[in-house]
């Protein structure tokens, strides 16, 4: 992470590296848009939660609060045990979630020409796992052109991929592909409440948990809301302004000189949101109260919709991994009479394909696909449920000169890539 002020997580620029809601190894409830799951606790008749006896610190927003509790000196994403004593993610749930992104790396390649150097940045890269994974997963002559970035605020990983370069800060001017796997759910956002006159605030928090409302939301907040999460005026709604993370996004993209930037995320769109936020806490493996004192790891369900910039695709994880050849269909039976060993792997395979893509869990992650002087990767016809934002802007950004160099990305490539499903890599956020 480059530091409070541009979170990286994973931690890392944010976490989004890849800590975020349902992908928690041991969480019994994966849906974190559910009515509570942003709530600490029942308000009293003042408008704050409950807290210990005692309960004693500075009164802040939650934005402001959990940065400290995230990045701080003595932040959660700096704790010696690291984010892999609490959860997991889909690029810890198997070695296929990388061959995905290598195949989608190599798809970036196609439609660059095969450029002398391919970047490859994993924003909020935890332990540099998913960058390891696709150069492991990557054909011989793309991962020897391939400069792998890991942008984490943690110390590099004793042990990791030499070709894997460890950052602080994201490079500029990259060519190829940018990719935020549970980054943003963890760019930290204030919370409003609405209170009994209808008017949205800002909740305070103190660092044992306890809530109060503050003042009313106003100026850029206010307009955010109003586009983006309205909240009707009904005493208790709650919302997260996503500001940050759309300003955080826009920024990240701007590093992409031409290629493609894609964000990964638990995510809500404008028709849906949740009607008391998604603001939560994960720690040792399971769904805790989200009470910023380190301890534990604070996230919140992103908007995609607001953070999508022109020429943007929004689908699910489940119909770009599909989009992208990972699917979980049973093997032949007459492979396990022919190849009991080779029958084996596919199953296996199949299971761990079917864990990544299934409803109400890791399928159903936002992918927001941005591509940037380029077409669209996963072509017009891969995600019939995607959705377009700004289509009508995308040969005003160099999108159409692309096609000078070679952008049908085809299958010939693409198959060669498909030979080769990553190594194996230790697990990053096994929770407990």
């Amino acid at each position: 992470m480059t530091g409070p002020s541009t979170p990286q997580g994973g931690g890392g620029i944010a976490s989004g590296g890849e800590g975020s809601p349902g992908r928690r190894e041991g969480c019994v409830a994966h849906d974190r848009g559910s009515q509570e799951a942003g709530r600490s606790a029942a308000p009293d008749r003042h408008g704050s939660r409950p807290s210990a006896p005692g309960g004693t610190g500075r009164w802040l927003p939650w934005r402001a609060a959990t940065e400290e509790a995230l990045y701080g000196a003595q932040g959660f994403y700096r704790r010696p045990e690291g984010p892999a004593g609490h959860f997991r993610t889909s690029v810890h749930a198997s070695a296929l979630y990388a061959g995905a992104v290598a195949r989608l790396l190599c798809r970036v390649d196609e439609a660059l020409g095969r450029p002398r150097e391919l970047g490859f940045v994993d924003m909020g890269a935890g332990r540099g796992e998913l960058g390891a994974g696709v150069l492991a997963a990557l054909p011989a002559d793309v991962a020897a052109r391939t400069r792998a970035y890991a942008v984490e605020i943690a110390d590099r990983p004793a042990g990791l991929d030499d070709r894997v370069e460890w950052r602080a800060e994201p490079p500029e001017r990259v060519r190829g592909l940018l990719f935020a796997n549970e980054w943003l759910d963890n760019v930290p956002v204030d919370v409003v409440e609405v209170d009994a006159a209808g008017t949205a605030r800002l909740v305070l928090v103190r660092a044992d948990g306890r809530e109060r409302l503050g003042e009313p939301v106003g100026g850029e907040a206010a307009a955010w809301l109003e586009r983006w999460w309205p909240t009707a005026g009904e005493e208790g709604l709650r919302a997260e302004i996503g500001l940050p993370r759309d300003r955080a996004w826009a920024a990240a993209v701007a590093g992409v000189e031409r290629g493609l930037a894609v964000a990964v995320d638990y995510a809500h769109r404008a028709d849906a949101r949740p009607p008391f936020g998604t603001l939560t806490g994960f720690r040792e493996g399971r769904q805790t109260a989200p009470v910023p004192d380190g301890s534990r790891d604070i996230t919140a369900h992103v908007a995609l919709d607001a953070c999508a910039l022109p020429g943007a695709r929004l689908l699910t994880q489940r119909d770009a991994l599909r989009a992208l050849g990972v699917t979980a269909g049973r093997p032949p039976l007459s492979l396990a009479a022919t190849d009991p060993t080779a029958y084996v792997r596919a199953l296996a395979a199949a299971g761990e394909a079917a864990e990544l893509t299934a409803p109400g869990g890791l399928g159903d992650f936002g992918w927001l696909i941005q591509p940037v002087g380029i077409p669209h990767p996963l072509g017009d016809g891969d995600t019939e449920n995607a959705t377009e934002y700004g289509t009508e802007d995308a040969t005003e950004d160099g999108t159409e000169d692309a096609t000078e160099h070679g952008t049908e990305h085809g299958t010939e490539h693409d198959e060669t890539c498909d030979g080769k499903q990553g190594g194996q890599y230790d697990g990053k956020r096994d929770g407990a």
